[in-house]
């Protein structure tokens, strides 16, 4: 299993250093690597295993298991789609420039049928007339949890009647997840695994 999921990688010469050595994921106990392999689809498997900052975060033991299983399993039993998801943590990666959660993502976007046209939007907060009502609600309430760290007035009226009760306390806990990630990579200058190198970054 551990081969499917993960393999070793060098170092990018010219991303700055990592403040903390992510911890070698080889070693993961095998309920951890059970808990990774229900992510859903192939884009965090295999060449895309994010083994860097799951290597940061494993150096507390302790709290790793317990985050892996609530991180996986929101994935797996969110009402938002994986699609959905998706493009919520492509906008994350946006609003907090992390490339690293932009490059681990775009991949597992393409296979739940992102287009190059709406990762065009989703770096430029373009959506209208690119996603329709409900995604158009998932990214705008997505920017104003980040910008405004809440929902205002005037966007939840907006956006509101698009989205379930169950649909607007997932977003709030996947974009909470994301926020986790993309400080834990800018903070800790988290370095992108080489097969990922070649991925448009946000900039692109």
């Amino acid at each position: 299993m551990s081969a499917m999921l993960f393999a070793r990688n060098p170092v990018h010469p010219t991303e700055p250093a990592p403040r903390v050595a992510p911890l070698p994921v080889e070693d993961m106990c095998p309920a951890w690597l059970a808990t990774l392999s229900r992510i859903p689809g192939a884009g965090l498997k295999g060449d895309g295993f994010p083994r860097n900052v799951l290597g940061v975060i494993m150096h507390n033991g302790e709290t790793f298991g317990p985050f892996l299983d609530y991180w996986v399993t929101c994935k797996l039993e969110m009402g938002l789609t994986v699609r959905e998801q998706e493009l919520v943590i492509l906008r994350m990666g946006c609003l907090y420039r992390s490339d690293y959660v932009w490059k681990h993502h775009v991949p597992l976007g393409r296979e739940f049928g992102v287009t190059e046209q709406e990762f065009q939007a989703l770096r430029d907060a373009g959506y209208e007339g690119v996603f329709g009502a409900r995604e158009h609600a998932l990214l705008a309430l997505t920017d104003e949890l980040v910008e405004a760290r809440t929902i205002r007035t005037a966007a939840w009226g907006d956006h509101r009647d698009a989205l379930s009760a169950r649909d607007l306390v997932d977003l709030v806990h996947l974009v909470s997840q994301y926020v986790f990630f993309a400080l834990m990579n800018n903070a800790m200058q988290v370095q992108v695994e080489p097969a990922l190198w070649d991925v448009p970054g946000i900039e692109a």
